[in-house]
């Protein structure tokens, strides 16, 4: 994004002699964008706390020296607070949609966000990022540490077994339910039809490079055409085309043939 935004900008617009361009540019925006300025406002209070806290450790000798508490960032983090910031404010997408609208007043006739097309499908992918809710950032080992989708299946199929249903906090567990002929309900399926719903998703084994729900399949010349969820899948080895009913991806099979 910061380097999206950087990327044509008028020299005057981010001033010549400033070494942090995003926040020159951040904060030139809040001259007439008032959500610019609240954030240029929290920005600067946070700089000036990780400015504090510095000094405080730089006091201390290296025997006793302890991290302060707030704010623990990284360097990294520190490097892009701006953007930073603005995402976890809500307003990154609101403050590029401000520069793609008063684009000629900011950019060069080469800028991405003076593009009709690219400036604003830039400020229009950031609606989804923004709208999130941001509690804990990934650890620089997440790679390893995080879960496969398929263990955290697993993880809540466990969990679910042992949670009360009449339990109001709690959701449902996750199950397949397959109806018989004679009404009655088998709440435990078998393991290999579980697996196969599974295996219809993205997992460890295989990549999901495709899926459409709804795509009508004629068995037979003298059937009508059944809905049914359509994927592809591809493995080390292999690519798989499946197709599954939707009265079986719902579980309820009846005289399904």
């Amino acid at each position: 994004v910061e380097a999206c935004v950087l990327y044509g900008l008028k020299r005057r617009a981010a001033g010549f002699l400033r070494s942090n361009k995003i926040a020159a540019l951040f904060m030139k925006v809040g001259k007439s964008f008032p959500l610019a300025e609240e954030l240029c406002k929290k920005v600067q209070d946070l700089e000036q706390l990780i400015e504090n806290a510095r000094n405080q450790v730089q006091g201390i000798p290296e025997n006793v020296r302890k991290m302060p508490k707030l704010p623990n960032l990284s360097p990294q983090a520190i490097k892009h607070l701006w953007i930073r910031t603005a995402l976890f404010e809500k307003v990154l997408d609101k403050i590029v949609h401000y520069l793609v609208e008063n684009s000629s007043k900011y950019y060069e006739k080469e800028a991405l966000l003076m593009d009709p097309v690219d400036g604003p499908i830039l400020a229009s992918l950031l609606v989804g990022p923004c709208a999130l809710e941001y509690t804990k950032m990934k650890t620089a080992d997440h790679f390893w540490t995080d879960p496969s989708a398929d263990e955290l299946v697993q993880r809540h199929r466990i969990h679910s077994l042992h949670c009360r249903q009449d339990s109001p906090t709690k959701r449902p567990a996750l199950c397949i339910q397959k109806r018989h002929s004679s009404g009655s309900m088998d709440d435990r399926p078998s393991l290999s039809a579980r697996d196969y719903v599974e295996s219809l998703h993205q997992n460890s084994r295989a990549t999901l490079l495709y899926g459409k729900n709804n795509v009508l399949v004629q068995p037979r010349d003298d059937m009508e055409a059944i809905p049914g969820y359509l994927s592809l899948h591809q493995t080390a080895d292999i690519m798989a085309l499946k197709w599954t009913p939707n009265q079986l991806m719902n579980g309820s099979v009846g005289d399904l043939d």
